[in-house]
């Protein structure tokens, strides 16, 4: 049997897996089915914190920060709607999140298998963005608001709400939680916060955390431990998938700043390799750049690593001479050889050469994925791990590692712009080939 055969009967059980998770999760959703685990002292403190018998029920609100896989949404997003529906009937409420794709599949997915199970009548209108609960002869309406950027301000203005939950509230910006928060005016109305840390300097940080007394906000702080349906094999694997700045704000849940290399557990005796043998399956990823310097890289997948093979690397500055779309694609073409290439995935905003790249029809092509923080804490768990090598004819990658830093000048998450082509291009083949979830799970 070939590797290739192999793989194809790999991935055909994967989709038959995913198939059958999926056939018995709508039967589960219809059935108003949900296992629940054991609660932590800390969620069962979320789930009643607003119960008349509680010391803490005076609160305007909760903050429920800490790591990831502690537990904090599921817990938060059921006892919101228990205490919405046990105080109010007729009234509107606000769930956030950053889109409303994420928010439907992290959050409201779950939540509705919780009620339903918990004896609510739930009716979803997913084309108005609302779930209308009903319990009793108590009804009330919970719309879904996405809140990624400046402009989604504009989208929650008008409302009238008796609550709001924000689902990773750190990553809204904040004249959306000002705008929603300011919505809150029905006699009662509370505020309920969760999210994963950032830099100290974060607004959400210094304007609701560190006033949150003042405030009169509740705040909990959540590691993994506060969440028991997670096993102590499970705690260590997330444990050893971050490093640094992301370790202490991912595991330790620190609001921490991110100083230094991006990349410091970068090791040439690590990750670089003095050349590669044999064969596997094979990607480019593009930086685009006119002015900029135009950079690419030739990956191969093969036995769970990753390995930058070759690259093309123009600075037309440096050089004093710019290339047209046609001549950097030609470059891209030598750079593949004779190879099949799966994909090529390319920075987003460089349009004119995605259409280069289409014409000629040799390459299927896709805009890379361009989350950049998310994006820089894969790809240095992957360098922490050994899965990311990079051989030593591929000096521009090589020399940008070693110098690719932070801006300690930026009160947020910012890394300085310059030796970042390589790493652009290093960080869009992580974040849409190696984050896909089946090289994640079966491959590595």
């Amino acid at each position: 049997m070939t590797t290739w055969t192999k793989i194809d009967e790999q991935i055909a059980a994967y989709r038959e897996a995913l198939s059958n998770n999926a056939v018995k999760l709508r039967h589960q959703v219809k059935q108003g089915f949900f296992k629940f685990k054991p609660f932590s002292p800390k969620q069962k403190m979320v789930l009643t914190w607003w119960c008349p018998s509680s010391p803490v029920k005076g609160s305007e609100g909760i903050i429920a920060d800490g790591s990831i896989r502690s537990g904090k949404t599921l817990c938060m997003s059921l006892s919101y709607v228990m205490w919405a529906m046990q105080v109010f009937d007729g009234q509107n409420f606000a769930i956030c999140g950053k889109t409303i794709g994420s928010l439907r599949r992290n959050v409201m997915f779950w939540l509705k298998l919780m009620l339903r199970s918990r004896g609510y009548t739930v009716q979803d209108r997913r084309a108005e963005n609302l779930m209308v609960v009903r319990r009793g002869d108590r009804l009330n309406y919970f719309y879904q608001f996405g809140g990624k950027d400046e402009r989604s301000q504009d989208l929650i203005q008008g409302i009238t709400l008796a609550g709001v939950l924000f689902d990773e509230v750190a990553l809204m910006p904040e004249s959306f939680v000002n705008q929603a928060t300011a919505r809150c005016s029905v006699t009662g109305s509370k505020f309920w916060f969760n999210c994963n840390p950032e830099g100290p300097q974060h607004w959400f940080y210094t304007n609701w955390i560190q006033r949150s007394k003042k405030r009169r906000l509740l705040y909990l702080h959540f590691t993994m431990d506060d969440n028991f349906s997670l096993s102590e094999d499970i705690k260590t694997r997330y444990r050893s998938q971050y490093v640094g700045v992301f370790y202490n704000r991912f595991i330790l849940g620190m609001w921490c700043l991110a100083t230094g290399l991006v990349y410091p557990m970068f090791s040439r005796e690590k990750n670089v390799v003095s050349e590669f043998c044999g064969s596997g399956r094979y990607w480019i990823s593009i930086d685009y750049g006119i002015l900029n310097p135009f950079s690419a890289g030739l990956w191969c997948v093969r036995d769970g690593v990753a390995t930058r093979i070759a690259e093309y690397y123009y600075d037309g500055r440096k050089v004093k001479r710019q290339r047209t779309d046609e001549e950097h694609y030609a470059e891209v073409e030598k750079l593949a050889g004779d190879r099949y290439i799966d994909r090529v995935v390319v920075d987003p905003s460089a349009s004119s050469f995605i259409e280069t790249v289409y014409r000629h029809g040799r390459f299927p092509v896709d805009k890379a994925n361009n989350d950049v923080i998310p994006g820089i804490a894969n790809v240095s768990s992957l360098l922490s791990a050994g899965k990311i090598q990079i051989c030593e004819s591929c000096t521009d990658c090589i020399r940008e590692f070693e110098a690719y830093s932070w801006d300690p000048d930026k009160p947020t998450d910012a890394v300085i712009k310059e030796f970042d082509h390589a790493m652009d291009d290093t960080r869009y083949f992580v974040q849409t080939i190696l984050r896909n979830e089946w090289y994640l799970d079966k491959w590595w």
